[in-house]
Parts: structure tokens; sequence; C-alpha cells
């Protein structure tokens, strides 16, 4: 199913997003090294590559836009949760996703990934963005891959 495609991209990108902090590594050579990954080729590549993109192309702006909606300054959120929110806030600024969706995603993912309570972490962090953001439906048919 389609929805299944764009998990594992998800969580691909969380894994890519925490390498890249690690690593230092460019879009272009993480995506070279995630595409030899056994889980690439059941993932949703061009969603994964799209959003990829649009959490490095936007770093500095996606970090704002956490730091407004955190008490904690960015340099000291944890890795992997900052990771995680910047695929959730990239996939609903780029692709329309409903942030119900988003949102749920990223806190399935941070309760994956992430320290003990991240999952918590990032969800008030979403939900005070949401809250401050008018919504935007770029792509109404992404409910339905979703």
């Amino acid at each position: 199913m389609r929805w299944e495609r764009r998990r594992r991209a998800r969580r691909l990108l969380v894994q890519a997003l925490y390498q890249q902090q690690l690593t230092g590594s460019d879009a272009n050579e993480i995506l070279a090294q995630f595409r030899l990954c056994e889980d690439y080729g059941r993932a949703d590549t061009k969603f994964f590559t799209e959003l990829l993109r649009a959490a490095t192309t936007r770093r500095d702006e996606l970090d704002r836009q956490i730091s407004a909606a955190s008490d904690i300054p960015i340099e000291r959120i944890d890795p992997v949760e900052r990771a995680v929110l910047w695929t959730a806030l990239a996939e609903m600024q780029g692709r329309g996703t409903r942030r119900a969706v988003a949102i749920n995603e990223a806190i399935e993912l941070a309760r994956e990934f992430g320290a003990d309570q991240g999952y918590r972490f990032v969800n008030a962090v979403l939900d005070r963005w949401a809250r401050a953001t008018p919504e935007v439906r770029a792509d109404p048919e992404a409910d339905h891959a979703d």
C-alpha cells in the first residue's frame, strides 16, 4: 500500500537526517548511501528524496520555526527529535499532507527512535507550531496517499 511506502520513507528520512547531523554529509551523499539500503526499494523513493532535499535546503528556516515553538534552544534538542521535527515540518509545508497525519507519524517516529519521552516533546513542538501557523493545503491528493 502507498501509505506503507510513505511510512518507510519517513523512517529512512529520520535516519538520514540523523546521520547527516553526525557526519556533515550533504543531501547527495546521504541519498547515494541510502539508495544502497535494503529498505530503500520498499519505500516511496520520490517522497524520500523530495523531503530530504526540502529538509536540507530549508534547514535554517525549519530551525527558526522549531525554536519559535520550543522552550529548548535548537542546539540542545536531541538529534533524533530534531530529525523527526524536520521531517514533519518539511512534509506539512512542502507536501500539503494533513497536519494530523504528519504529526501522528512524527510522534510514532519519535517513539521508535527517540529518547524515552521524546515523543511528548515532538508532539508539543508540532502542536505549538500548528496553532501558530495557518494551514495551507498545497496537494489535496496528499491525504489519499497517507
